[in-house]
């Protein structure tokens, strides 16, 4: 008997086709109030689940008894109670690598049109308020031969670092949990305190994931240090960053500008002060959001149920370790 599985985000059709050939399986492209109910009840039999942004946790695990596999399409894996899921003997894997260029990009592009007001001297051309040469008061700031700080120098933080050191000739200062020594030796990246990354960079990028340390690791005391003309970039996730701290920030001319790509609510309300300044460029969580990136990922998520579901190794465990 084939093992019952359900995937509850959209994914290709060869992604599912490939599924089905091995397992039972219940598709939802996408969770709603109006199909959740069907989705509990279709849990208590599953042996595995795969998706994004599903919460995880102990309550949502007494009803599914007969798991065996959480296959998160993403690298990020916040929606999941680790620990609930180990102590159950549950796997749980997610899809790094694969959209590492891709998210890096992303970072890129809003560093660009932040310091260089892109979106917003676009909007200028495009409502007729361009009738002669551009005055100073429109004029934005060089990226080239900057100084780039990124807090969290993981896999897509090396890469970032790759792009702005080698095509913009930044100066890359990183603040890590641990040295990177690839960094420091191929891009002479600078290894210093959150402070004195904060104090000296004219472009702050923070990629951790969130944990319990990192939570509203961005406020008002790390605002306040850095440089009124330093751009802030968030590619992490938005509990990272104390909202209000960052409006205080922009409104009272402490940073220069922002980019982001993620917020503490997701969708962004249409109403949030954000998303009404000139100075910040918002983005939809698209950092990973083209149609060659997804489809990686999907894949790989799929790599990673079976693999598990067989009685084999995934490619990408996240508790794989702590369940031998």
């Amino acid at each position: 008997m084939k093992p019952k599985v359900i995937v509850y985000s959209r994914v290709p059709d060869e992604v599912l086709t490939r599924i089905k050939k091995e397992c039972d399986v219940t598709y939802y492209e996408k969770l709603t109030n109006d199909n959740y109910s069907d989705f509990m009840k279709e849990l208590t039999e599953a042996e595995g689940v795969l998706g994004s942004g599903l919460k995880v946790d102990k309550q949502l695990l007494e009803k599914a008894k007969r798991l065996k596999v959480v296959s998160n399409i993403t690298v990020g894996y916040d929606n999941l109670a680790i620990d609930e899921l180990t102590a159950r003997g549950v796997l749980a894997t997610n899809t790094p690598t694969v959209l590492d260029d891709t998210v890096a990009d992303t970072m890129m592009a809003l560093i660009l049109t932040t310091r260089r007001r892109v979106v917003e001297l676009d909007q200028l051309v495009k409502n007729g308020e361009w009738k002669d040469s551009i005055a100073e008061e429109h004029f934005g700031l060089d990226v080239h031969h900057k100084k780039l700080g990124i807090i969290g120098m993981g896999r897509v933080g090396q890469t970032l670092a790759k792009r702005a050191y080698a095509g913009f000739d930044m100066e890359i200062l990183y603040h890590n949990r641990s040295r990177n020594e690839w960094a420091e030796d191929t891009l002479q990246a600078k290894y210093c305190s959150l402070e004195e990354l904060l104090e000296q960079s004219d472009v702050v990028c923070l990629l951790t994931p969130l944990t319990k340390e990192t939570e509203g690791l961005m406020g008002n005391q790390q605002f306040e240090l850095m440089k009124s003309s330093a751009v802030f970039i968030n590619g992490s996730r938005g509990a990272t960053v104390d909202e209000q701290a960052l409006i205080h920030a922009l409104e009272e001319g402490k940073i220069y500008a922002a980019g982001l790509d993620v917020y503490k609510e997701e969708p962004v309300p249409v109403d949030h002060p954000l998303l009404s300044m000139r100075n910040v460029v918002s983005l939809p969580h698209i950092g990973s959001a083209t149609h060659e990136t997804r489809h990686n990922m999907a894949q790989l998520a799929a790599d990673n149920l079976l693999a598990a579901l067989n009685g084999a190794s995934p490619p990408t465990p996240i508790n794989e370790k702590d369940l031998s």
